[in-house]
């Protein structure tokens, strides 16, 4: 689909001079409508604004591309705007906008990634921008973009044409997103390609699926392969050839060096030996960390849509119980048949988090035999399973979930490896039951191992905290629990803070109820520190985290600590550290302030019941503004998709 087809004289305002980012929207809605595509403006304006709310569509080098699927759009259009002095639209490169198109697509089909990724390949030519900002009118305007077109989009064939034996270099785009770096680097690639004068395809996996794929021909004639990806991609096709492995930034900033090196034999040979993604034997490898961070992002962006959802049913519920006047009790959120009735199905939504979670890192580090030993893994460490006790009750949480995941996988590309030395006979039943058999036995012995040791953990925090409140040291004791409800976000130490708490609550003494407030204060700042550091520190965090961090205000709110646990899990190091101090800090206060909760549960829903409540209400605060600027500090702003 070209773009001229989509964009008439009417629908482009050059030379505008909108303010502020709402303002540059509300002109190109105003030029979308005159394009006669849109049926009802509101509608429209409201799906591009809730796009917007998840990230801003503004890529940087003076682009933005806002877009949205709409029952309101009848037809595919654009609308286009320059705007010569700039206009701040909140670009991840702090740079204004002043190149602009807006993308208006039905709800069926995926026009507007086909659109955008067209787009973006293009503008990605300094002298096409300088042009279309240099057009006199309307007119001419066009002309730019279709004399472009018709340059980069030819009937006949490339300057750069396929060999005879074949493409020279091969290449694979991908970046968590699938929208804008995919399509940028694959760009830039096939314009160095054509300035060396070297044949180049290249492959995006973008978020409307893999286009341009590489064929089993193209792979077998290639010199080599480079692989510019930020997710995990197919790589056992690629075994016995030259593989380059690098960051999707690399692929547009140094993309000539990348052919370069691929044409001077200076890349590895890949050898895939089982797994999702064996490394090759080479000092160019990714680190060990990236590793570790690619399989990660496959389990958080699996296990997000279980979080999400479950946890704001669970937020309905405590809504419904505090609209109805039910007790705050431990049955609070259940009361009512409707309340009881979203409780329930947003429990079992999240029942699947972890496993999910575990399933998809195992299935990224050892493919899908993997999948048996995350997901079992988990259900596993849950029960608490031991060799002397089956029924046990030792659970292991978000900890264990990681442990099953990656070292759980870890060891099924060990057996797979093993396999391998089998008769070439059985290898039809090495997935169906070698693996599975294999597998199952591996997670089953780990973690009827470990959970023994968190059993020792978790009695051992349990004896400490005890001791610490029959000292007098509630101060203290308010920073350890509410540090502990951040730790592991629902694993062995959010735990035994959580049962510590609504243990003495049973005591109905002053004493327990500080007590309970100080571990309900803990579970509720994660959350809210990471929401605030997504909305006020946008360029620490990818378009998904962006996306679903205003959720977490809601879970936060409601004492959903687990709101907190993908970001945890996408970044450990930082996040989990960030949310230690907040909570711990909102704890102290807490116990300082004398605050006290009779409520096990609930968040906000049950502050009438809190003491001293505007002094609660301030400790959470602080707390979640601690940690949200402990974040900021800690995690760097990202120059990549």
């Amino acid at each position: 689909m070209r773009i001229i087809d989509l964009l008439k004289k009417k629908s482009i305002h050059l030379n505008a001079s909108p303010k502020t980012k709402s303002e540059a929207i509300d002109m190109l809605v105003d030029l979308q409508v005159k394009g006669g595509n849109i049926a009802d403006k509101e509608a429209y304006k409201a799906g591009i604004l809730a796009r917007e709310e998840k990230g801003s569509t503004a890529v940087g080098e003076g682009i933005a591309i806002p877009h949205a699927k709409s029952e309101a759009v009848k037809a595919p259009s654009l609308s286009a705007m320059t705007v010569p002095d700039g206009v701040d639209y909140e670009a991840l490169d702090g740079e204004p906008s002043n190149l602009l198109f807006m993308i208006a697509a039905p709800n069926d089909g995926d026009v507007h990634l086909e659109v955008l990724s067209r787009l973006m390949t293009i503008l990605m030519d300094e002298d096409f921008r300088a042009r279309l900002l240099g057009a006199k009118d309307e007119d001419e305007f066009i002309k730019v973009i279709d004399d472009m077109e018709k340059t980069k989009y030819p009937d006949e064939p490339a300057a750069v044409a396929e060999s005879d034996t074949g493409y020279k270099v091969l290449a694979v785009t991908a970046c968590p997103t699938g929208i804008a770096h995919t399509y940028m680097a694959a760009e830039a690639l096939e314009k160095a390609g054509k300035k060396l004068g070297i044949s180049i395809k290249v492959e995006t996996n973008g978020s409307g699926g893999a286009k341009n794929v590489l064929t089993k021909e193209d792979i077998a004639n290639c010199d080599g392969i480079i692989v510019a990806a930020d997710k995990t991609v197919e790589m056992a096709r690629f075994d016995g050839k030259k593989v380059l492995k690098t960051k999707v930034s690399d692929g547009i900033k140094i993309p000539e060096d990348l052919i370069n090196r691929i044409e001077a034999g200076d890349a590895p040979v890949y050898h895939h030996e089982g797994g999702a993604e064996t490394s090759a034997d080479s000092g160019d490898d990714e680190s060990f960390g990236r590793k570790l961070y690619k399989h990660l992002m496959n389990g958080v962006s699996n296990m997000l849509p279980f979080v999400v959802a479950g946890g704001i049913f669970k937020a309905i519920a405590f809504l419904i119980d505090t609209i109805g006047g039910a007790p705050q009790d431990k049955f609070f959120g259940s009361h009512f048949a409707a309340s009881a009735w979203f409780m329930t199905i947003g429990d079992f939504a999240m029942r699947f988090m972890l496993p999910i979670l575990a399933g998809f890192i195992a299935k990224s580090i050892a493919d899908r035999p993997g999948f048996l030993v995350g997901v079992v893994g988990v259900y596993i460490a849950a029960q608490g399973t031991t060799f002397t006790k089956l029924d046990g009750d030792v659970p292991s949480g978000f900890l264990g979930a990681l442990l099953a995941g990656f070292l759980g996988g870890l060891l099924m590309v060990g057996l797979e490896k093993l396999c391998d030395h089998m008769p070439k006979a059985l290898n039809g039943i090495k997935p169906v039951l070698i693996y599975p058999l294999g597998g199952l036995g591996i997670i089953g012995v780990m973690m009827c191992a470990v959970n023994p040791i968190m059993g020792i953990i978790n009695n051992a925090m349990n004896n400490g905290l005890t001791s610490l409140s029959d000292n007098g040291l509630e101060v203290l004791l308010g920073i350890i629990l509410a540090g502990m409800m951040a730790i592991d976000m629902g694993g062995p130490f959010n735990k035994a803070a959580y049962v510590f708490a609504t243990g003495v609550l049973a005591s109905q003494t002053t004493a327990s109820f500080k007590i309970m407030a100080a571990v309900m204060i803990g579970g509720m700042v994660p959350p809210i520190a990471i929401a605030l550091a997504t909305n006020i520190f946008k360029n620490r965090w990818n378009e998904e985290e962006l996306k679903n961090g205003p959720v977490n205000y809601i879970m936060g709110l409601s004492f959903i600590t687990e709101g907190a646990i993908p970001y945890a899990a996408a970044d450990p190091a930082r996040v989990i550290p960030s949310c230690l101090v907040g909570s711990a800090v909102a704890g102290g206060l807490s116990m300082a302030f004398d605050c006290t909760l009779r409520a096990p549960h609930g968040g906000v829903f049950v502050f009438a019941t809190v003491g001293h409540w505007p002094l609660y209400i301030l400790s959470l605060a602080i707390g979640s503004v601690v940690g949200m600027l402990m974040l900021a500090i800690l995690k760097k702003k990202r120059t990549d998709a």
